[in-house]
């Protein structure tokens, strides 16, 4: 029980911390693009949704983040990046596969961004319990010193 507050806690620290944050996720399986742009928006949607935020601007931005992956295929050990700088309301993603250049795509609208962020950062699934514990370790040590 205990280790999960402490959990919770922190991945709402790590969403809620005005510091630059990067994630790098490393595809393990082939799958259309389309696919995987069809559960983000899915994700993203649901969560604007239940928040009352899902209006015509982030309708929009996320047909752009649908868009940009519609004609990627990923095949193994191609790579998204999530880049979300420090104080500020602008997501970057990225897609390399091998033999192409990187593409990416600018997100713009806030609310969209903080509901990427949400996903990967601060959903059940979003970090391993594993890195929640190295992480709550890590911080421990610091905060000792």
């Amino acid at each position: 029980m205990y280790w999960q507050k402490m959990m919770t806690s922190l991945k709402h620290l790590l969403l809620a911390t005005p510091v630059e944050k990067f994630l790098r996720v490393v595809v393990i399986k082939e799958i259309k693009g389309s696919q995987y742009g069809v559960q983000l928006e899915s994700a993203v949607r649901d969560r604007l949704a239940a928040d009352d935020k899902y209006e015509e601007e982030e309708e929009l931005a996320l047909e752009k983040v649908v868009e940009f992956f519609q004609s990627k295929y990923f095949k193994k050990d191609s790579v998204i990046t999530y880049h979300f700088p420090a104080n500020s309301a602008v997501a970057e993603i990225g897609f390399a596969t091998e033999g192409k250049e990187e593409s990416k795509l600018k997100v713009d609208n806030a609310n969209v961004v903080e509901m990427i962020k949400k996903w990967y950062l601060g959903g059940t699934r979003g970090v391993s319990s594993t890195t929640i514990t190295s992480l709550a370790n890590t911080l421990s040590a610091e905060l000792s010193k």
